[in-house]
């Protein structure tokens, strides 16, 4: 049986999750679906994992949803339609709330679902040679239900334009609206841009990661009200007396590691 999905973790703790279909360019079905939403299930509550690497096998990043698989949902009832939109939407929640650093390595061509994956992730890296495309109005589809994540990464006024042209786009237009946070010119350099940033994560808590991140998800785009502030204020105080806040301060002030990062 040929995995459709593989999973390596090093001596650092960073998984690499390798969607393996490079066949169909590694588009969704089923069973992808269900392996990459137990994997970020999974990796987000080991707490020997400090990131996760998201890349793809051959050519392509992800083409998105296979054909094959949405000409079988056209003759889907509405209710077996809604069930797979939600096991894809569960997926995508996944990666997108998992409290461990997620980092898109996009090698090669990113179609529909694919830009959901890349928008999911905390930070994302694409080699010059990337091409991007939410393609779903080609098909007569819309891109429902990667649209949240989307919009949030590349904001509304991009959304507009590429939801509606299905144009492709290179790395350097992603780069320009917010999708990735750097390019390379090849693979090779796309990974060297990932270990740096991997170290750089190596250096902090990983619980005050894990809180950093949810700050985001609970705090943009609300309004500054009285409660915000103090539930904010609530947050930094219990952080300044966990075991993490005690022990990066005093290891600050001692001008030593801190017992985390004494793998960087």
């Amino acid at each position: 049986m040929v995995d459709t999905l593989i999973t390596s973790i090093d001596d650092r703790g960073i998984a690499t999750v390798t969607l393996s279909r490079p066949d169909v360019h590694n588009a969704f079905n089923d069973d992808l679906i269900w392996e990459l939403d137990n994997a970020f299930k999974k990796l987000g509550a080991d707490p020997s994992v400090r990131a996760i690497i998201l890349t793809g096998a051959g050519k392509s990043f992800s083409a998105g949803a296979d054909l094959n698989w949405m000409k079988a949902a056209a003759d889907y009832t509405k209710e077996q339609n809604m069930r797979d939109a939600l096991c894809l939407s569960g997926m995508l929640s996944s990666l997108n709330d998992c409290p461990k650093p997620t980092i898109a390595l996009v090698n090669g061509a990113a179609f529909g679902g694919g830009v959901g994956l890349v928008s999911c992730c905390d930070i994302a890296i694409a080699v010059d040679s990337a091409k991007f495309s939410l393609s779903e109005v080609r098909l007569g589809l819309s891109p429902a239900t990667i649209s949240p994540y989307v919009i949030a990464a590349i904001g509304a006024r991009s959304a507009r334009r590429y939801f509606q042209t299905a144009e492709r786009f290179d790395a350097a237009t992603a780069y320009r609206i917010g999708l990735v946070h750097e390019t390379a010119p090849s693979l090779q350099e796309a990974f060297k841009v990932a270990h740096v940033i991997i170290k750089n994560i190596l250096g902090g808590a990983p619980g005050a990661q894990a809180e950093a991140k949810a700050l985001i998800a609970d705090f943009a785009g609300k309004d500054i009200t009285d409660e915000l502030r103090t539930d904010s204020a609530s947050r930094i105080a219990d952080r300044r007396s966990s075991d993490e806040g005690k022990e990066g301060v005093t290891a600050f002030l001692e001008k030593r590691n801190a017992s985390w990062s004494e793998k960087t």
